[in-house]
């Protein structure tokens, strides 16, 4: 049943990934939808543009919570203490995904998921102990520690790569483009490469590269993701916890630090990025963890209570209020504005 569940997930995650890569790179998939805000004396209103950048990645969000419900249930982790935990962390792990690239590339409309990794990485463990102290203080059982953060390290790692394809839709994230490669890799790309198409997305905006075929790093990262915690889940339900944990972030974050030699856009203004170096912290503080609490969880997890742990209306609401509220928190262009002319059409009336 196991191994029925990872395909059925790999299909569908097959079926996003094939549609994002023909679709996403061009302009007519940047924006959702735009909302007139402001009406001038022309006629003309200004409107709010809401991308399809926040739904993607409020999707990967959804998909990555779905399944840390399923991997805390099938442990026997009630899905309200996991949902209570993971309200707290996303309220100082997804403002920070803004805060750390205001810091790194002095930009205050961008985000950043590598350095919300980072500080994910140093928040989760922490949290996770300090739970089991008020846990402990109310005389209940306390959280599985090395299985939760294997959840989390799957969960993150399949969630960044749905996410990833929200880039895709922005043209943010973007690699080098083909000409600067030579060798196989320029064989490779010269046939597998994305052309990103308008002047709103960022390749164009920032390095003027719309119209140009460039290494298709967001492909190649999003299917790398997925596969890996398609792996991580697989060996999560076997019970081997540590090699869930190490095999997710040791592949997801090393690598971020090879890829960001592909990648064009800005990443701060040393040769070996911030984000390159927060890879590596995050990297070694998942050995770390995983080494520490080898062993200290002796769990089967079942997949039948994992699946009974999702299917309530407190965790389906839960998943969609979570959905909404990312979108609407990443989903507002700050960086383009739409001009609309609303009127009415006299042939329909």
């Amino acid at each position: 049943m196991i191994e029925l569940f990872i395909a059925g997930l790999a299909v569908a995650c097959l079926g996003l990934l094939t549609w994002a890569f023909k679709a996403l790179p061009a302009e007519r998939w940047q924006f959702v939808a735009s909302v007139p805000l402001h009406k001038h004396d022309d006629g003309h209103w200004t409107g709010l543009n809401l991308t399809f950048y926040g739904a993607l990645t409020a999707l990967g969000y959804v998909v990555a919570i779905a399944l840390m419900l399923v991997m805390a249930s099938a442990i026997a982790v009630a899905p309200l203490t996991l949902l209570t935990l993971v309200a707290v962390l996303l309220v100082i792990i997804v403002p920070s995904s803004r805060w750390v690239a205001r810091l790194v590339e002095g930009k205050e409309c961008t985000f950043t998921i590598a350095g919300a990794v980072f500080v994910a990485a140093l928040v989760c463990p922490v949290a996770v102990l300090l739970t089991n102290k008020v846990l402990a203080v109310s005389g209940a059982d306390p959280l599985p520690v090395l299985p939760l953060l294997a959840a989390m390290a799957i969960s993150y790692t399949v969630g960044e790569g749905v996410g990833r394809v929200a880039c895709i839709s922005f043209g943010c994230c973007y690699g080098r483009p083909v000409t600067h490669t030579s060798g196989l890799m320029r064989q490779l790309f010269t046939k597998l490469h994305f052309v990103f198409e308008g002047a709103t997305k960022k390749i164009a905006y920032e390095s003027q590269l719309d119209g140009v075929p460039v290494i298709p790093i967001q492909a190649l990262t999003a299917t790398l993701y997925i596969v890996t915690a398609l792996v991580g889940f697989w060996l999560y339900m076997r019970g081997w916890f540590a090699s869930a944990v190490l095999v997710t972030m040791l592949v997801s974050q090393l690598w971020r630090v090879y890829s960001e030699s592909l990648r064009a856009d800005y990443r701060g203004g040393s040769a070996f990025s911030p984000y390159q170096w927060m890879a590596l912290a995050t990297a070694a503080i998942a050995v770390i963890y995983a080494l520490l609490y080898r062993g200290s969880a002796d769990l089967i997890p079942n997949l039948v209570k994992g699946l009974e742990g999702i299917w309530s209306p407190g965790a389906l609401l839960s998943l969609q209020l979570l959905g909404l509220v990312i979108f609407f928190y990443t989903g507002r262009s700050e960086v383009t504005q739409s001009q609309m002319h609303i009127h009415v059409r006299t042939e329909k009336i």
